[in-house]
């Protein structure tokens, strides 16, 4: 029988944020497979479990997927983490994931902090409708390219970045996106948490020293008024056309539901964008 391959979430900062059943999963696998070693010997040591523990990061994903399987097949259950938060989400763990599917090993998740969720719904912008981004691209053409292809996007914008990158990347934000709602999300649930607020004009200027540190969020605001980036295709706005199915007998509800599907939209988003353009 195989074993199971356990995806195990660990503190993004805060060592209290653990939860038992994590805790009792790395006390009990046969195997921890992580980014570094020392890193997460560290939070075994604040927990006082001993176990193995093997390196597993982008350098050496293939082999150790193919090592990993092999213990499955033997029946030894592992777990995955990372350096922080869910392994899988900007960090390895797909590979070996697929790997366990495909010799019928049983994959468990193990739930736990995520670093772009907990920015989210500390940012006080929209949560109805999300595109995470991961990483930008460390280039300015791609970096550009990539803001570019999400800008259309009716949701807020995640992505991470880092801290020397960070003032480039706000001021490509700025001149791709246009001058959107933004939060500057830093360092979230450690020592020096930060939540700075504002438009990407006002942050650009606030981060232009690069004197910043810390792991870093960006949450960014949908397009400000579809409404406008509509009329400019030549096509009504959302307002004009509810207007419109009302005025045919449709009730409004309706009408709202009935427009958001003709443009593309979830309902919640056209109606946020109906009640601004009242």
């Amino acid at each position: 029988m195989s074993g199971i391959l356990y995806l195990v979430a660990t503190p993004i900062g805060n060592l209290a944020d653990i939860s038992q059943r994590a805790l009792e999963t790395l006390r009990t696998v046969d195997l921890i497979a992580c980014e570094d070693t020392r890193h997460t010997g560290k939070l075994l040591n604040h927990f006082g479990i001993k176990k193995r523990l093997v390196s597993y990061h982008e350098h050496n994903e293939n082999a150790r997927t193919e090592e990993f399987a092999e213990l499955l097949m033997e029946g030894k259950s592992i777990a995955v983490v990372s350096d922080a938060g869910t392994p899988g989400v900007c960090d390895p763990a797909l590979r070996v994931v697929q790997k366990a599917h495909e010799i019928g090993a049983k994959v468990v998740s193990i739930p736990g902090a995520v670093a772009f969720v907990n920015a989210l719904v500390v940012s006080g912008l929209p949560t109805d409708s999300i595109f995470f981004g991961g990483f930008l691209p460390s280039k300015k053409n791609d970096r550009r390219k990539r803001l570019s292809e999400v800008a259309a996007i009716p949701a807020t914008l995640i992505f991470y970045e880092t801290p020397h990158r960070l003032a480039k990347s706000l001021v490509d934000g700025l001149e791709v996106l246009g001058n959107r709602k933004i939060a500057v999300v830093r360092e979230i649930t450690k020592l020096h948490e930060e939540i700075v607020l504002g438009s990407l004009e006002q942050l650009a200027e606030r981060f232009s020293s690069n004197d910043v540190k810390g792991e870093i969020v960006l949450v960014i605001d949908r397009e400000e008024i579809q409404g406008s980036a509509f009329k400019t295709q030549g096509l009504k706005s959302i307002t004009e056309r509810v207007a419109e199915l009302e005025n045919e007998g449709v009730d409004r509800k309706l009408a709202l539901k009935k427009a958001a599907k003709e443009f593309g939209l979830p309902r919640s988003e056209a109606y946020r964008i109906w009640q601004s353009e009242k």
